[in-house]
């Protein structure tokens, strides 16, 4: 644990530098976040592409189980390659995905909920949580244009609160350092 503290208190610099990319994302996904959509959808299918070919290479080494690796190999491969030829696609299915799942966990909540008999305020809990889950997943489907780019928002929301707080500890990373005599 002491070890690991030292370290990230010697590279406080890079942990202020992974902060500020992670608000400058954040910004860029709030304000524009078609492009930030467009982008992330590319570099998914960059993504796809380079691990699905590790894949292959990894089962074509293999001597056992390598049928499976090469499948998934190939289905990344062809998933990256819908990314990047057809992003506007990949971004609706990667929306209607989210918004089934939503759905699905809803229902799933509320069963739950309703399975709970001795705790009244936790089976309301998990039945709230449901119809919020398929409130989400049914605006996603009526929506899903409107719905790709709050999504993209709330990500750069989220993602310009993470970075304040990396930065705030790369502060006190750089003070813990000072206090070490690290760096």
């Amino acid at each position: 644990m002491v070890a690991m503290l030292e370290l990230l208190a010697r590279n406080w610099a890079w942990v202020l530098v992974r902060g500020i990319f992670t608000i400058v994302f954040g910004a860029l996904a709030v304000f524009w976040p078609e492009i930030t959509l467009l982008a992330m959808v590319i570099l998914f299918g960059a993504y796809a592409i380079v691990d699905g070919v590790t894949a292959i290479a990894m089962g074509l080494r293999r001597s056992s189980g390598r049928g499976f690796l090469i499948f998934m190999g190939a289905l990344g491969v062809v998933a990256g390659l819908v990314a990047l030829f057809w992003p506007g696609i990949t971004a609706l299915a990667l929306l209607y995905i989210i918004a089934f799942w939503a759905i699905v966990i809803g229902v799933g909540s509320i069963v739950s909920g309703f399975g709970l008999s001795r705790d009244a305020g936790g089976r309301w809990l998990f039945i709230l949580s449901g119809l919020a889950g398929i409130v989400l997943g049914v605006l996603l489907l009526a929506k899903p244009g409107d719905g790709a780019v709050a999504l993209v928002v709330t990500i750069g929301f989220f993602a310009i609160i993470w970075g304040f707080i990396t930065v705030f500890t790369s502060v006190r990373l750089r003070r813990l350092a000072k206090e070490l005599d690290v760096g």
